[in-house]
């Protein structure tokens, strides 16, 4: 049992939901800077420089590979470091590698541009976010996830057009240099104030400290390879994002010949606004359902709404159907941590979530490359997305499947 469990999670005036504001802005800007911002990268970057998109595009995917393997050392670095002394560097590597891609002018900055951003990921993304909030909350953990990975969400709707915007006003390293100075501006004072362990929880121990403050040992990465839990938890949620980021990269080209450019568009917006309302909705009564249930409820409303995006050309009913996908994407990095809660428990909690985030950054990175390869052998999106389809009824059967074994402790 957490130290937070003694208060009342539900008053405003508990703690939690001034460290829950400050897990939202780390979202916003790192998921708008280090995911949705890589398109507008993209282009600027080619449009400056005249290099070619492949170079831009495999910096993304390096960073992304780096970011996943970084991820599975966040519990040691929490140790180490500390919660505040992490985010604060993670805080600081964005900022670089924001600052860097506005000054830079040769193709090795750009790589370590990416680089920086990896680091970032690490110290400000999903598994420090769900540590410090699984050590806060525990029966308004699941509301308390939603609203900070809103965040995500928020990110790429509001500081992705702002950028743009900006772009075309005043240039885009203006407008990378505004945006970096102004997401410091907004953190830093945040982080300072509001992040850290709960009364009872010591932060050299971070994560791995238990009610009392006494620290315990840290789990072995082996033991929880072995834990058959970990697995039917990892391995659905990483096939679901491999579908899911596999049909948000290709949305727009299969929906634009469809329905045209503007409507495509739209389609992406009314998605990605969903997906806000998804977390919001799951998050007022997440902590009451079984996390199990609920995400394989989720993968298969996925499923079930490719299925019918595929059997029509009606523009109102692809636009449904993207609402109903969109409901359930965020959710999909919600489940993870209250499944890991849940069944292997709060003293193993930071090294799951890395090690999760590390496997399922992994595969889901393939999810766009897999669909533009089944897409081209064919020669449309039809056997693609019922590929998708499937997977999505795979993975929600696999999370059905409760194993149980519990980790235990061990040292590393």
């Amino acid at each position: 049992m957490i130290a937070a469990t003694k208060a009342d999670e539900s008053s405003l005036r508990y703690r939690g939901w001034r460290v829950v504001l400050a897990c939202f802005l780390m979202a916003f800007f790192m998921f708008g800077f280090g995911l949705y911002g890589q398109g507008v990268y993209l282009a600027e970057l080619q449009r400056a420089h005249g290099w070619p998109g492949t170079l831009v595009s495999a910096a993304s995917t390096f960073s992304f590979l780096l970011t996943s393997v970084l991820v599975i050392f966040t519990d040691d670095l929490l140790a180490r470091i500390g919660l505040r002394a992490l985010i604060l560097c993670g805080l600081s590597a964005l900022g670089a590698s924001t600052a860097l891609l506005a000054l830079m002018q040769t193709p090795w900055q750009l790589y370590l541009a990416y680089a920086l951003m990896a680091v970032g990921w690490t110290g400000m993304g999903t598994v420090v976010i769900a540590t410090v909030l699984n050590a806060w909350f525990e029966r308004r953990r699941g509301l308390a996830l939603s609203l900070a990975f809103n965040g995500a969400t928020c990110g790429g709707i509001i500081l992705v057009p702002l950028l743009l915007s900006l772009t075309g006003s005043i240039g885009f390293r203006p407008a990378m240099l505004t945006a970096t100075i102004v997401m410091v501006g907004l953190v830093l004072p945040v982080v300072v104030s509001f992040i850290g362990w709960p009364s009872g929880m010591s932060p050299s121990s971070g994560a791995n400290a238990d009610a009392g403050g006494v620290a315990v040992p840290a789990h072995s990465r082996r033991t929880l390879l072995a834990n058959a839990a970990f697995w039917t938890m990892v391995l659905p949620i990483a096939i679901a994002l491999l579908a899911q980021m596999g049909f948000i990269i290709h949305q727009v080209t299969f929906l634009e010949p469809l329905i045209g450019r503007h409507a495509a568009g739209l389609a992406v917006t009314v998605m990605a606004a969903m997906a806000v309302v998804g977390r919001l909705s799951l998050g007022l009564f997440v902590d009451r359902l079984d996390p199990r249930l609920a995400c394989a409820a989720s993968m298969t409303s996925q499923a079930a709404a490719l299925f019918v995006l595929l059997q029509t050309t009606s523009p109102t009913v692809l636009l449904v159907c993207c609402a109903v996908y969109g409901f359930s994407i965020g959710n999909m990095i919600t489940f993870p941590p209250l499944i890991i809660q849940r069944e292997i428990g709060s003293t193993a909690f930071a090294a799951a979530m890395g090690l999760g985030t590390s496997i399922s950054g992994i595969v889901s990175a393939f999810g766009p490359g897999i669909v533009g390869l089944v897409r081209s052998f064919t020669g449309d999106y039809t056997t693609a997305f019922a590929m998708c389809v499937m997977l999505d009824l795979v993975a929600a059967g696999v999370v059905l499947w409760r194993p149980g074994r519990r980790v235990k402790v061990v040292a590393s």
